[in-house]
């Protein structure tokens, strides 16, 4: 009888010797639409790359795979997000796991509750996803969650982190288990200081799992505005705003570089924090984002 994948006892996923990790490992993320504007992503990003994709409603699952498949052809870590909301059926995600394993040689995914209010069937939450056992069935051997270093409001209505914090020391449980190679990837934000605070706050709750940061790569600032508060992006968004009212500033197009040098400067004074690596979000484009990322890491 095959073994599972996910059997007992695995350390977690990342590294912690220095803050030279935070930056060398970056990922990305990348909607199939934007990817295919992409002749080659070999002449952007580093061999191996974890690259993420985003799932849309709306986008066909054929796009979906077709992104997947071309990425790994081209030397690629592909982690396709799987929103939970977003399945109608366990049969559902049971078909969408099958075609990124046998189409596209996937192996890692990043597990949502997704952006629907309203689930369309019975899975509502990355627990639920997990608890199918069909990431096992498949052969994933990485799974990421959410992180959420300002709270979640579609989580705790109330503004507490409650129910964030339970769901995570759940999955933390699940990584202590068993060998699922797991670790929390984050909703981008642009104040160090309150990543920072939630890493230590949620460390010292007994998670362990290795966070990799959501950065907004080079954007102007009207575009960072716009998706931050559609993302819900809470009280970092002062620090948009602050930048707003700097006139130079303003002409100016937005770059992570000090809340990315402020996470190294932490990393380096602290580096047994689970702070691990960071995600780029590529909000004003996959070009720019990669262009910055791969100049700041060398």
């Amino acid at each position: 009888m095959e073994q599972p994948i996910f059997s007992r006892i695995s350390k977690p996923e990342g590294n912690r010797e220095g803050h030279d990790s935070l930056i060398s490992g970056w990922s990305i993320e990348v909607m199939p639409r934007t990817a295919a504007k992409i002749d080659s992503f070999r002449d952007l990003l580093p061999p191996n790359t974890r690259v993420y994709i985003a799932h849309l409603d709306g986008t066909p699952l054929e796009d979906m795979v077709a992104t997947a498949k071309r990425l790994n052809k081209e030397g690629f870590a592909v982690m396709p997000h799987i929103p939970a909301r977003s399945l109608e059926s366990r049969d559902m995600l049971e078909d969408l796991l099958n075609r990124y394993r046998s189409e596209a040689d996937v192996r890692q995914a990043l597990l949502l509750a997704g952006g629907n209010a309203k689930p369309r069937g019975s899975l509502t939450s990355s627990i639920d996803l997990i608890e199918t056992g069909l990431f096992d069935k498949m052969g994933f051997t990485n799974l990421h969650i959410a992180g959420h270093p300002e709270g979640s409001k579609d989580i705790d209505p109330d503004s507490s982190t409650t129910e964030v914090d339970k769901a995570l020391l759940w999955k933390c449980d699940f990584a202590n288990r068993t060998d699922a190679k797991m670790a929390i990837t984050t909703q981008f934000a642009f104040d160090a200081k309150c990543i920072i605070d939630w890493a230590e706050r949620i460390e010292a709750l007994g998670v362990h799992l290795p966070i990799h940061v959501g950065i907004a790569g080079p954007a102007k600032l009207q575009t960072l505005i716009k998706y931050a508060i559609a993302c819900g992006v809470g009280p970092s968004l002062k620090v948009l705003q602050k930048r707003a009212l700097d006139f130079r500033k303003l002409l100016t197009p937005y770059e992570p570089t000090e809340i990315v040098s402020q996470l190294v400067a932490y990393k380096a004074k602290t580096p047994h924090s689970i702070i691990s690596k960071i995600h780029m979000f590529p909000l004003g484009g996959i070009e720019p984002a990669s262009r910055w990322a791969g100049q700041y890491a060398g």
